[in-house]
């Protein structure tokens, strides 16, 4: 378990800056924890909290609501097998068995090499493609399982450059300046909106709207 390293805390604060409220930039403060430590750690999350000045429960909340922050260690690739309806009818029971088998692994837990972790998951909005997987998030479709021993040996053999360990969302991380920010103030600072106002009825004469 760890705090953001010093280089992430940096990049927090710029990322914080960008927000007119601190806590507005909490989900993508904690995809930068999960990146650091390929999973969401206490410390991280108490960082967080001192950084954007809120309750470590609300950090707590936040990430936990979200299916893609994990709270446990991971494998650097999480294969998510997807086995409803479309993909159960083409053979997605029968991938995710295959992947049990051939990692050594129920869902839930890490290959030996660290490697890999399988979820059992529900549609994962590509039926078309059946059966189909994600391998952190990037699809892989209509797979055999030849296909998915491929795609297991590939990764073993760092061929597949198209896919970032688990908690990288990009490879290229965005920097705005600060002479290029849009405006940035609290609703409370901006009072009301001009377009708010303009559509609000006209006063009466006893100067009621």
């Amino acid at each position: 378990m760890s705090r953001l390293n010093t280089a992430n805390e940096t990049l927090a604060k710029e990322i914080i800056a960008r927000y007119p409220r601190p806590k507005s930039a909490l989900i993508p403060l904690l995809h930068l924890a999960q990146e650091q430590d390929g999973y969401v750690a206490d410390d991280a999350m108490l960082h967080l909290a001192e950084l954007v000045g809120v309750e470590p429960a609300e950090v707590l909340g936040t990430c936990t609501f979200y299916e893609m922050f994990k709270r446990e260690p991971v494998g650097k690739y999480i294969l998510n097998i997807c086995t409803n309806l479309s993909c159960q009818l083409t053979g997605g029971e029968e991938l995710l068995h295959h992947a049990e088998k051939t990692l050594g692994i129920r869902p839930g837990d890490i290959s030996d090499d660290g490697l890999f972790t399988i979820e059992d998951v529900e549609c994962i909005a590509a039926c078309t493609e059946a059966p189909c997987m994600q391998v952190n998030y990037r699809y892989e479709y209509r797979l055999s399982t030849d296909d998915f021993d491929q795609v297991i040996s590939d990764i073993r053999a760092g061929k597949r450059k198209d896919l970032p360990e688990h908690g990288t969302l990009g490879l290229v991380r965005q920097h705005i300046p600060a002479d290029r920010l849009a405006g940035i103030e609290s609703p409370e600072e901006a009072g009301t909106p001009d377009w708010f106002a303009s559509r609000q009825p006209a006063p009466d004469e006893s100067g009621k709207a």
